[in-house]
Order: C-alpha cells, then sequence, then structure tokens
C-alpha cells in the first residue's frame, strides 16, 4: 500500500478533494492517504510559507503530494503557496494535457476538430523567482533568471515524455528574437536535446505565433515546452480550447517530489454548497495514479469518467443545460456507477500496472546545478545604472569625467533604448538610467577595477545597481541596448 500526502485546499477544495478520494476508494485503488495542513488557514495561524511544519516533513518523506486548490491571501506580503510548494522542491516539469472531452462542448468539438496538447512548462525560473526592487520612486525592477542546468531538466522530460506518449513533434515555445540571452539559451538547450531524440520532429515557434496557431489550429501541435511565465499563459490558453480550468489537469514533476494539483481557484462563492465540478482535480489523479505506475486503476477510473461525461452527465457549470445538472457527491457517484463502462469515442487502452516512478529519497545536502564552463570567462566592463532627472548628454558629461584610464563610456541608455551618443528627442525618458562602460581595448578588468568606478561616479549619482559585462572567450554575454 502506497501513501501519499493529501492536501484538501481552500474553498471548494475539500468538497472535490472528498469525491474524488471517493471514487478512488470505490476502485479499491492501493494507496493510503496522510492529510497535510496548507492553505490560506495555515497563513492565517501565521505560517509564512502556507503550510505547517509536520506537513513539509511528511510530504518530503513520501515524496508525493495531491492537492486541491489553494488560496494565497491578499495584501499580506506573502508567497503564493502554490509556487513556494513547486519551487521548494524542485518540481521543475509543469505537465498539463489538453484532450478533447465529448460531452463538454467547445468550438473544435462543434467543429470536428480534435485536440491533444501536451504543455510542459518550466516550473521554477523565470520572473516566478519573484526577485523584484524599486530602483527608484518611479521604476521597478524584477529579475529573470533562464539557467542552462534548469532548461536542460525540464526539456529534457518534455523529450522523454513526448517519446513515451508517442508524440511525432514537439515545438519550443519562445520569444528568442527579443530576449536573445534568456529564451536565446532556453532554445539553445533545447535543440542541444533535441539531437539525441531523431525520431522526434523538433521546432520552435515564437510564443505570440504559438498563441495565434494555437486558437485557430490547435489540431496541430501535440507536445510544446516552454519557458515558466510564457508557459503559464499558453497553459490557461489551451484550457480555453477544451472547455476551461474545470477540464485541465496540472501534474508538477520533480527527481524527488511530485504534486498533482487541480490548478482553477477555489470558487468560495460556491464553496460547501457540494455543486462544484471534481472533473480538473480527477484528471489530475489520473496523472498520480500512472506516476505510481497504478495504470489499470487509472484506466478504468477515466473510461468511467469519459463515458459519464459523453453520456451527457454534468455539473452545473458546463453540458446540456436541458438535463438537469447533478451536485458534486452526485457526479462522482455517476462515475462509480459506470466502472467498466469504455466510451465511444477515444476509450484508453488497457495498460498492465507498471514499475512506479521512485518517490522516497533522503537527501543530506543541496543538489547544485552547474554544467562545464566551456571557455575562460572575463569581465570587460560594467553597467551602472543610475538615478537621475537630467538630459541624456549631461548624464554622459559627469560620467566621462571619471572613466579615468581603464574604461570608455560606450552608451547610455533609458529602458532600454538608446539615448546617448545617439537617439531622438522624441523618446521619452524615466529618472533611471544605464550606463555602460567597457574596459579599453576590450581587456580584461577586475572587480576592484570596478569599485574603483563604482566609487568615482558615486559623487555624481545613486547607483541603483549594477551588471558586470562578461565575455566567454570571445562571445560577449550581454545584450545591445535598442538603437545600439
Amino acid at each position: 500500500m502506497t501513501k501519499v500526502a493529501v492536501a484538501n485546499g481552500d474553498g471548494i477544495g475539500p468538497e472535490i478533494m472528498g469525491a474524488v478520494l471517493s471514487i478512488f476508494k470505490a476502485a479499491k485503488v492501493p494507496l493510503e492517504f496522510e492529510f497535510v495542513d496548507m492553505g490560506k488557514w495555515v497563513f492565517d495561524k501565521g505560517y509564512s510559507n502556507g503550510m505547517t511544519p509536520e506537513a513539509q516533513q511528511t510530504i518530503e518523506s513520501l515524496g508525493i503530494l495531491f492537492k486541491g486548490p489553494m488560496e494565497t491571501p491578499k495584501g499580506k506580503g506573502v508567497k503564493s503557496v502554490n509556487v513556494t510548494a513547486r519551487k521548494t522542491w524542485n518540481t521543475y516539469a509543469n505537465k498539463r494535457t489538453f484532450q478533447t472531452l465529448h460531452g463538454v462542448d467547445t468550438v473544435f468539438s462543434k467543429a470536428g476538430i480534435p485536440i491533444d496538447i501536451t504543455i510542459v512548462r518550466e516550473n521554477i525560473e523565470d520572473t516566478y523567482g519573484g526577485i523584484e526592487h524599486m530602483l527608484t520612486h518611479d521604476v521597478a525592477l524584477s529579475r529573470r533568471f533562464i539557467t542552462r542546468p534548469g532548461s536542460l531538466q525540464v526539456i529534457k522530460y518534455a523529450f522523454e515524455m513526448a517519446k513515451k506518449k508517442g508524440a511525432k513533434r514537439i515545438t519550443c515555445g519562445h520569444k528568442a528574437n527579443i530576449m536573445k540571452l534568456t529564451d536565446g539559451l532556453f532554445l539553445d538547450v533545447f535543440y542541444e536535446v533535441a539531437k539525441e531524440y531523431p525520431s522526434l520532429k523538433s521546432d520552435d515557434v515564437i510564443v505570440d505565433d504559438l498563441c495565434m496557431k494555437l486558437v485557430s489550429r490547435p489540431d496541430l501541435f501535440d507536445v510544446v515546452v516552454l519557458t515558466n511565465l510564457q508557459g503559464d499563459i499558453v497553459s490557461d490558453l489551451c484550457a480555453g480550447l477544451v472547455g476551461g480550468l474545470g477540464f485541465a489537469p496540472s501534474a508538477n514533476i520533480g527527481d524527488h517530489i511530485s504534486i498533482f494539483e487541480a490548478v482553477h481557484g477555489t470558487a468560495p462563492d460556491i464553496a460547501g454548497k457540494n455543486i462544484a465540478n471534481p472533473t480538473a482535480l480527477l484528471l489530475s489523479g489520473f496523472g498520480m495514479l500512472r506516476h505510481l505506475g497504478l495504470m489499470e486503476a487509472a484506466t478504468i477510473i477515466e473510461n468511467a469518467l469519459l463515458y459519464t461525461l459523453e453520456s451527457g452527465v454534468h455539473t452545473g457549470d458546463f453540458g446540456d443545460k436541458t438535463i438537469p445538472s447533478l451536485s458534486t457527491t452526485e457526479f462522482a457517484d455517476a462515475i462509480i456507477g459506470n466502472f467498466g463502462k469504455e466510451p465511444d469515442n477515444n476509450p484508453k487502452p488497457f495498460i498492465a500496472d507498471q514499475e512506479p516512478t521512485p518517490t522516497s529519497f533522503k537527501l543530506e545536502k543541496n543538489p547544485m546545478l552547474e554544467s562545464m564552463e566551456l571557455s575562460r570567462v572575463s569581465i570587460v566592463g560594467v553597467d551602472m545604472f543610475v538615478e537621475s532627472n537630467l538630459q541624456p548628454t549631461i548624464i554622459a558629461e559627469k560620467c566621462l569625467n571619471h572613466t579615468a584610464d581603464i574604461f570608455k563610456l560606450v552608451t547610455i541608455s533609458n529602458r532600454g533604448t538608446q539615448v546617448w551618443p545617439k537617439g531622438s528627442s522624441f523618446t521619452n525618458l524615466v529618472n533611471q538610467y544605464c550606463c555602460r562602460f567597457e574596459s579599453l581595448g576590450g581587456e580584461a578588468v577586475t572587480q576592484v577595477d570596478i569599485m574603483e568606478l563604482y566609487k568615482r561616479l558615486s559623487h555624481d549619482f545613486k547607483i541603483c545597481s549594477t551588471e558586470l559585462l562578461n565575455r566567454w572567450g570571445d562571445r560577449k554575454a550581454y545584450s545591445l541596448a535598442q538603437g545600439q
């Protein structure tokens, strides 16, 4: 008997979780559930990460968390418990499968266009680090981290998953045409991994073009892998293609701990009324069962769900309004009553139980992810971000007074657009500039040299932030300003 941690969630969470667990119990799924304390009410008790220490210990010892929707209190300066859980346990791949469900009418189902798309979203990095600073009273900065090891983890998972699924195509969604270093790194890793999977058609699409294609021809796509923020947006877009978040399962996969959850809201307006739709959480539960090797149970229950939906049975949020809707518990009972039945459309094939993905680990120290440095790094300058409401020419005059014999002032930009030595008086400015100093002759400089420049500049400016200009071999590791 495998034991998994269960967190009911907030709002409608306890109702839909109760319905799903009743289905698992009726199917005699060989799982034991240990309930843990997570969610808004835990925040309210003073636990800033939304979970008790006992809950964290239980989840880390069991390796599997099955959770309902959770609310993050507003205006209290606390982080989302959902994001915290995913990042704390390094569940680096968010897998969400979107399929046509007969009985759930959409524009595409009515047009006879089948949908079977799997979105794999990087789950740890990007702007979801939540690392933000106010540089001036007018300028906020969010740092976006994309790493080679983190990209490799999620992209390798996406290719392996696509191979097991029998996918023919895997697509990388990105914005590398604009974010050439961050999205460019993610795209580079994608094609590096693609070389190991020659049987899969591997291609890439700029994310805005991807969104347009998804809402016009979703049947052209199979597996799509994206960075965190873009993947978050595209995932919800795809949920809209198949009927909404109420039909969108979610699995957060890590090497040691995995989380299976409903990603829709807590719906406090209907909480306690026994009318919520448990389908998304049940679909997420199928992912958990298959992760644990319980293929037969997952197939029996999923076919029963598909048969139930195909028969026109529904809760109040979807379906034929001429057919009376069922309560949450009645909907669960209907699925239980259809065990052993298969839908006419796309029944799930029987697959024997398999070896489960390992879920029990004990780590003595934090894993360090680091790739091999392929060439020697040198520092060849610095970007100094300064606060000022002066005009660019005056900023330049002050900077030129401090360049000494090591640095030259190359460009000054404002919100990423060059305003010196070339620019336009039509460019609107804010009170924060980036002044780029490069070493004379491209020679390497030291951090001490940069600190000396910082000290000199600080006589004239408040320096909000700095970034080293690195170079690996002959390759510059920094972007140009717009118009430079």
